[in-house]
């Protein structure tokens, strides 16, 4: 088998698991069932506290890889399986790996299909959003990390078709997610309570002008830089320049 069939491979594989995974499995990865199965889950916990860790944290990783709903209710399990402390560490580092995972896959396996010698893709709003990524990496990255409206699974997976460095990738993943990794984690520290009034968690808290106020503010500073640059007030980089000559 040569690397072309293994990549194009690697890219049905995905696609098929994650088509199956959320037929058959996404209502298992819900409030609904982490309400009815909470005293089960604590109490594996509590008998085996290290084993619990190691099944979540490979459990929120394999979420993320096969891009299934249910990352929010993993966020908020892991604060209340483990604290707020320990729960956005694992939350944090697991979301992050599988993101890196699936960029790297996404990654290997697109080179099969030569979209990057594509005449269309070349020459349409693609292309725009391909140089934007390439030339503000950090700034952009960051941007789909903390603005909350983009799907996780896009800011994994469009990075890795624009040829975004693996590096960038994984810094701005971990400090990107934190902010919304904290407010999820809280909530699911105190979300037993909720589960006792026979409510569910209220997830829009994220959404709140107390949160959802600096964040925006922290994206309009990223931002700034690529604006002015544009209008003409800074100088551009030399990636800029070089794209305007071709």
């Amino acid at each position: 088998m040569n690397k072309l069939d293994l990549r194009k491979i690697i890219i049905f594989l995905l696609l098929i698991i994650a088509v199956f995974s959320l037929i058959f499995f996404s209502e298992w990865i819900s409030f609904e069932s982490l309400k009815e199965n909470r005293a089960k889950i604590a109490e594996f916990r509590d008998k085996n506290f290290t084993l619990s860790i190691i099944s979540f944290w490979i459990f929120y990783v394999t979420l993320v890889v096969f891009s299934l709903p249910g990352a929010a209710v993993a966020s908020v399990s892991g604060g209340y399986l483990f604290g707020l402390g320990g729960g956005l560490i694992i939350n944090i580092t697991a979301a992050s790996t599988g993101a890196t995972l699936l960029f790297l896959l996404v990654r290997y396996g697109v080179k099969s299909f030569n979209y990057n010698k594509s005449n269309t893709f070349n020459s349409n709003f693609v292309f725009r959003i391909k140089n934007a990524l390439t030339i503000n990496q950090v700034s952009i990255m960051l941007i789909l990390r903390l603005v909350p409206v983009v799907p996780f699974f896009l800011a994994n997976i469009l990075p890795a078709l624009v040829g975004v460095r693996l590096f960038n990738f994984i810094w701005t993943t971990i400090i990107g997610i934190i902010p919304g990794g904290i407010v999820f984690t809280w909530i699911g520290v105190g979300v037993g309570e909720v589960f006792d009034r026979n409510e569910y968690p209220n997830l829009e808290l994220l959404y709140s002008p107390v949160i959802l106020g600096p964040i925006l503010g922290l994206v309009a500073l990223l931002m700034l830089p690529m604006i002015m640059r544009r209008s003409g007030i800074l100088p551009k980089t030399i990636t800029e320049r070089g794209n305007e000559k071709n």
